[in-house]
């Protein structure tokens, strides 16, 4: 097995003009594993098997691609056989062709070979189809380096799926350059004790878990002005600032067992490297600065030997040459290893390099062979490799990576994150790209309005967006499309930024730059300014959590830019415990699991239980699961996305008249306890006078499950012509479907035989009633809370709960605000409205009591219902503010009578499984409440757990019952209980 080895020696240097003393890692074998004696058989059995010039061929890699034609792996397969190769460096490609190609070359080689990538933001840096993890220039700025480590070892996972041994990573050149052609984004930063300490973190979880790291571009490649892919660059600082900087990393690296180190192609006159002997080919850096002053142990690799920084020197095969004697073992990517082989022959018979010499090295190979796990057969399986490579546990950890590094670099006025949304109107605004997904979840926040500056735009074109933009408070800028070339202003138009800054003169501004660190100095004059270092998915979802407070802003630069800005500026932001959006993984839940409600859903619309539907899953104050299904109906004219509106049906009794009521009592303007009539006198007299508060929350006030009202206004089947009209006009203004009108007094008439209902029997002696669930007692509530408020309960509602949690595609009557095509329909109505109802309240009561009722009315999407019960689970407060208090969210969703599972308002899980709203697995803690047109929302304090359910299962026909029948979404709460409790291996545990 492969076992991790540490060099435990305290590493110290002097700088007293050259290296007067130093203390490096004692003499150790990096790659001595602890079967020691196998260990040794195993190499001296190779090593015997070999002749020399077999041996020989062991110090070379080659490079190849899996993106390649048959010529190239003949040419390849050729030298394995012929040359015996040392290994492969495999660049672009496939990973199931490379696992096939690897499997294949493995048969051929006669030794092992080792495989290798220059993989330093994992495989996706070189292969397709895999997740890419962030680069290190993002990596410096994340305040968390325990998720470096974790990166690494996931990164080794990844090798080890793919057959390969070497990763050629981690970058520790420390970037003093801002206009470094070649490091830049590739280092970590600036500073050389925040360099060694992130490669540290690579560098062990890769070697911790079976994986040879290294260090390069020895001795340094980060204060450069050139690239040594097409030239030798230069660099003239002394030897004191190169060993105090550069070598800074190697020497905390090497103390904790590096393994291996790659050798640039520079030439650094102060360490002895010569014009036409730059420091791979130079004696002096190799072999006397990193083997002996630093006593370095490892492998040590050249950089690619047909780079213009030492290919523009010396031919094929000289080069080769070269590079072996000034010290380095493994020559990588030789371009004619036949032709290298036969030189360094000559070299040995010549007395340059000493055959014992050339053996040392190659049972040095040899060694890391074995530890590498080489001396076991390798055999990749290709099966489902691209799922096993980029499974759900990396996903979450790449997100994790991302969020920890965004960094907000100026915060006039604590404008981020933004409190008030109810406050501001918001507009976003992208340049260089559409920057689809960062809207996308701009939008899960509060209402926006999106636009993009094309490319190349002229005056006029900025004179229109600005026109466009005058009414907005507040406007979101994505600078995107962006570059690394400093030399191109990093892909940056200089008119843009000047548009930008002019912006900020009338309007509060929040310009997000996706892209290069270095970048960001272009936008200092910028009031609120975010630097998220890289555009992707990730990228662009995670900035809009920052700026609304879903997650904080911890990230800090890596580099300095100016005064104001130097190195480890970062202005710290707070969460305002909104909801954050990220992966089941991060939250402990496993996403196979969850998987299993497509399945569910999938034959919940094959069986036409609904057209389509929404499912929600929030934990942790994260919501994890999000997705739609099917159509709004079954003609599959429009399919549904986490836009579409539902009607929630009953739902309205908990997140609209329960909230009003608990608004109420919490701040003492009802006592639950107390009658109806001591706040509604006009039910003084009536059978409704003495009911209590309390009781109807329950559902045990004596009232009658449902009044059908609406029957009082037909003569059979017919509408009596002084209640409705099919055109609108005076007095018929109450629209109820798309054609049919009421008239503008008929919910007088419906409060009106509300009051004259009957009670139910009580059938008891004490007179109390039994638990009986009612729609009537909401009618009550509703009037109560008007009464109370002095103002429409949907505008009460509006600005106290809704607007200010962000709600914005929530709420009553959503065809004011929204386009029947954003809303899914209801029933064809043939009994009453004689009509397909779509945008208006299915309920009929609640439609002809002017579609805002206690019991039905609401309309909204998964997300926002989400937000008000992420609310409830965090005690009444959301973003900055504190809706309700603690004790009343508390009294509200407890257990409130032994007649009945119900709590006030809310409903609870029935103690006998199998019956009741929810799921088994729902504890009884869970409160929350079902909808007839096939909705559910429930809460969960002790898991943290919010499960939304949305669907039109009432379409076209409101007498389909096969939700309910199939269990559809109690089954489903089941499936997200069974995804926390699984046991799951994650990538970032």
């Amino acid at each position: 097995m492969c076992q991790k080895v540490y060099a435990f020696a305290f590493c110290s240097i002097l700088l007293l003009g050259l290296i007067s003393s130093h203390s490096f890692a004692p003499d150790k074998d990096l790659f001595l594993s602890q079967d020691a004696s196998a260990q040794q058989i195993w190499v001296d059995s190779v090593f015997n098997s070999l002749t020399f010039e077999e041996r020989l061929g062991q110090l070379f890699m080659v490079a190849a691609y899996s993106n390649k034609g048959k010529a190239h792996q003949d040419e390849i397969s050729e030298l394995i056989q012929n040359e015996n190769l040392g290994g492969l460096i495999f660049f672009q490609g496939g990973p199931v062709r490379q696992a096939q190609l690897t499997n294949e070359y493995q048969q051929l080689a006669k030794t092992p070979l080792f495989i290798a990538m220059d993989a330093e933001w994992g495989l996706g840096m070189r292969l397709d189809s895999v997740l890419r993890f962030p680069k290190q220039m993002t990596l410096g700025a994340a305040s968390d380096d325990v998720l470096v480590y974790q990166m690494g070892r996931e990164i080794a996972r990844q090798f080890k799926e793919m057959g390969m041994h070497i990763n050629f990573a981690p970058v520790v050149d420390v970037n003093s350059d801002p206009e470094n052609p070649v490091i830049g984004y590739r280092s970590f930063g600036e500073e050389k004790q925040l360099v060694s300490r992130k490669s540290l973190a690579y560098m062990q979880g890769l070697q911790d878990h079976g994986i040879i790291a290294n260090a390069k571009h020895f001795p340094g490649h980060g204060n450069t002005n050139s690239d040594s892919h097409f030239t030798t660059p230069v660099i003239l600082s002394s030897k004191e600032r190169i060993v105090d900087i550069d070598l800074y990393p190697y020497r905390e690296l090497i103390d904790k067992g590096l393994m291996s180190v790659m050798v640039a192609h520079l030439h650094i006159p102060s360490l002895g490297s010569e014009a036409r002997l730059p420091t791979t080919l130079s004696p002096k850096v190799v072999t006397g600065l990193l083997r002996e002053e630093m006593n370095f142990q490892g492998l040590i690799f050249t950089d690619a030997l047909n780079m213009k920084g030492v290919s523009n020197l010396y031919k094929p095969g000289e080069v080769d040459l070269l590079a072996l004697l000034a010290g380095n073992d493994i020559l990588l990517y030789a371009e004619d290893v036949p032709k290298s082989k036969k030189l360094i022959l000559e070299a040995v018979e010549q007395g340059k390099i000493s055959k014992e010499e050339v053996d040392r090295r190659v049972r040095k190979v040899l060694n890391a062979k074995y530890w590498s796990g080489l001396h076991h057969p390798q055999q990749v399986n290709s099966q489902r490799l691209v799922e096993r490579l980029s499974n759900f546990g990396t996903k979450a950890l790449i997100e994790q990576l991302y969020a920890s590094s965004i960094t907000v670099l100026n915060n006039n006025n604590e404008a981020i994150p933004v409190r008030h949304l109810d406050m501001e109107r918001m507009a976003s605004l992208t340049l260089g790209d559409k920057g689809e997904t960062f809207k996308t979840y701009l939008d899960k926040y509060t209402g926006f309005t999106h636009y993009t500056l094309r490319s190349n735009s002229n005056r006029e074109n900025f004179a229109a967006m600005e026109e466009n933009l005058k009414d907005y408070s507040t406007i979101v800028v994505g600078v995107m499309g962006m570059t690394n070339n400093s030399r191109r202003n990093y892909g940056l138009n200089e008119e843009e930024i000047a548009f930008i800054n002019r912006l900020q003169e009338n309007h509060k501004v929040i310009t997000v730059v996706f892209g290069n660190a270095y970048a960001a100095e272009k936008f200092k004059n910028q009031e609120n300014l975010v630097l998220v270092y890289e555009e992707n998915e990730f990228t662009q979802s995670l900035a809009p959590q920052v700026i609304f407070g879903g997650r904080p802003g911890t990230g800090k630069l890596p580099i300095s830019l100016d005064q104001n800005w130097s190195l480890g500026h970062g202005i710290q932001t707070s969460s305002l415990d909104r909801l954050a959006y990220s992966t089941p993984e991060a939250k402990n839940m496993d996403s196979r699991e969850l998987m299993k409600i497509d399945a569910l859903m999938e034959k919940a619309i094959a069986n036409k239980a609904t057209p389509g539907g929404t499912v929600l899953v929030a934990k942790n104050g994260s919501v994890v699961f999000e997705k739609s299904y099917g159509h709004h109906d079954y003609s599959k004219s429009l399919a549904v996305n986490e836009k579409t509106m539902y009607d929630l049906a009953s739902l309205t009794k908990v997140m609209a008249t329960t909230q009003a009521i608990m608004f109420l009592e919490s701040r003492g303007f009802i006592d639950l306890d107390e009658t109806l009539e001591t706040y509604l006198p006009e039910l003084s007299g009536s059978n409704k006078a003495k009911l209590r508060i309390r009781d109807i929350l329950t559902h045990e006030a004596g009232l009658l499950p449902y009044i059908p009202h609406f029957t009082n206004t037909l003569e059979g089947n017919e509408w009596k012509t002084e209640y409705y009209s099919r055109k609108n006009q005076p007095p018929y203004t109450l629209p109820l479907a798309d054609g049919v009108y009421a008239h503008q007094n008929l919910p007088d008439s419906v409060w009106k035989w509300t009051v004259a209902s009957n009670l139910r029997y009580t059938g008891t002696k004490s007179g109390r009633y039994s638990y009986r669930y009612s729609d009537v007692g909401m009618y009550l509530l509703h009037r109560l809370i008007e009464t109370m408020v002095n103002q429409p309960m949907n505008d009460f509602l509006e600005q106290h709960f809704y607007s200010p949690l962000g709600m914005n595609r929530f709420g009553f009557l959503p065809l004011q605000r929204f386009s029947p095509n954003q809303i899914a329909p209801t029933e064809d109505d043939r009994l009453f409205r004689k009509t397909l109802v779509h945008g208006y309240v299915h309920d009929p009561g609640a439609a002809i009591y002017g579609g805002v009722a206690g019991h039905a009315g609401l309309f909204g999407t998964a997300n926002d219902l989400a937000k008000l019960m992420q609310m409830m689970l965090q005690g009444g407060k959301y973003g900055s503010l504190e809706i309700l208090n603690q004790e009343t969210v508390e009294k509200f969703t407890s257990k409130q009578s032994f007649r009945s599972r119900r709590a006030l308002g809310w409903d609870k899980p029935d103690p006998e499984k199998d019956k009741g709203p929810t799921g088994n697995l729902a504890p009884l803690s869970t409160f929350g409440h079902t909808g007839f047109t096939g909705t559910a929302a429930w809460a969960d304090p002790e898991n943290q757990l919010i499960y939304i359910f949305l669907s039109n299962r009432v379409h076209p026909d409101a007498g389909n019952n096969r939700l309910l029948r199939d269990n559809v979404r109690s089954d489903i709460q089941d499936i997200i209980y069974k995804s926390i409790k699984t046991h799951i291996l994650l990538a970032n545990k």
